[in-house]
This record gives C-alpha cells, structure tokens and sequence, in this order.
C-alpha cells in the first residue's frame, strides 16, 4: 500500500508542474521564486509566487536593474526605511518602538506589522530573520485563504483583512508583480488548481 502524498508536497508538486507549463507554448513564467520562498509556501500551503509577489510589493527595491525583495526593510508610521545589515535594521527597529506604537511598525521581507503580529514572534528583531518573515507571511496569507477562492482576495486581505480600496488598491499592484513572476497572459485565476 502506498504512503499518502502529504499536501505540501502535492502543492509543491502543482507548483513545480504550474511553473514547467508556464515555460512552454505561448505563456512563459518569467521567474521562480527563490527557495526560501518556495519553502515557506509549501510549509504553509500556499503558492510560491503569490508569497514572492507579496514580499516584491513590501520591499521590493531596484538592485542591478531589477526589483527585488529586502530583507533590512522596516516602515515606521508609513514611511520605508532600508538598511544594509541585520544589525542596523534591529537598531532601526528599536528606535522606532522608542517612538510609535508597534502596531505602526512593518519590519522584512513580508512587512509583518510588530503590533498586530505579535503573537507570532518572541522579539521584534526575530520579524527580521528572512525565514521566519517568509513563515510568517505565510501563514498570514494561508489563514486568510478561503479554500476555492481567487488567492488575490486573500493577498488584498493580508493587507487589510476589512477589505475594501484599499485592499483592492493592493490587489492590483501584487498583482502586476504576479504577472512578472507567472509571465505574460498568466493570471493567478488560471493558476487556482494549484491551491491545497
């Protein structure tokens, strides 16, 4: 008697079949999430590139010519800050909690809120570490899932579970960072098979 394929498996092999479909014929992927991301969405069960649009949207910085995600990034009371290391970030952070809230703090790759998150983390500088940002966001965006349902309704409620403009506003723009990673003519809808 066969094992039971475990569902983060069988969503990381969708994933993996999603992504080798998408580089044939007209649609071609444009790129494939980093393995950290890829990790931290298989563990949380929730598609790769949806967690890397995500993090592109939080701290998505011009490198090389290109826009990617920065793990030393915080935002005080909507304004970004990025660091070069770890350290400056942490030290960032503190004088931060110093003088807002935590709840008007967003630190990582993900931007996981201090405040609104803090049940999810033993200190604030922890949100910095990049895995454990990737896990976070995850699972943030894996509890906002409702099974069957479109994956930018739950990104629009990552960014604000009430919903509403401002959710969509943030819909479209991951969005337009899907359409980098799923290439052109793929939508996250034509990609819903690959949900747990």
């Amino acid at each position: 008697m066969a094992a039971a394929v475990n569902t983060p498996y069988r969503l990381w092999a969708a994933t993996a079949a999603l992504l080798l479909t998408l580089g044939t014929g007209t649609g071609r992927a444009l790129e494939v999430p980093p393995p950290a991301y890829q990790l931290a969405a298989q563990q949380a069960g929730v598609p790769s590139p949806v967690l890397y649009a995500v993090a592109l949207q939080e701290s998505g910085t011009r490198l090389r010519g290109r826009i990617v995600p920065w793990p030393w990034t915080i935002n005080v009371a909507g304004r970004a800050e990025r660091y070069a290391t770890h350290a400056e970030a942490c030290a960032g952070i503190r004088r931060a909690l110093s003088r807002v809230p935590a709840n008007r703090i967003d630190a990582g790759l993900a931007q996981v809120n201090l405040g609104y998150q803090a049940h999810r983390y033993n200190g604030p500088c922890e949100v910095l570490d990049p895995y454990r940002n990737l896990a976070i966001a995850a699972q943030i965006l894996r509890e906002q899932h409702t099974p069957g349902e479109d994956w930018l309704l739950a990104i629009g409620r990552y960014y604000r579970p009430a919903g509403g403009a401002p959710a969509a506003r943030y819909r479209r723009s991951v969005n337009q960072h899907l359409a980098r990673v799923l290439g052109p003519g793929i939508s996250l809808t034509s990609a819903r098979s690959i949900t747990p």
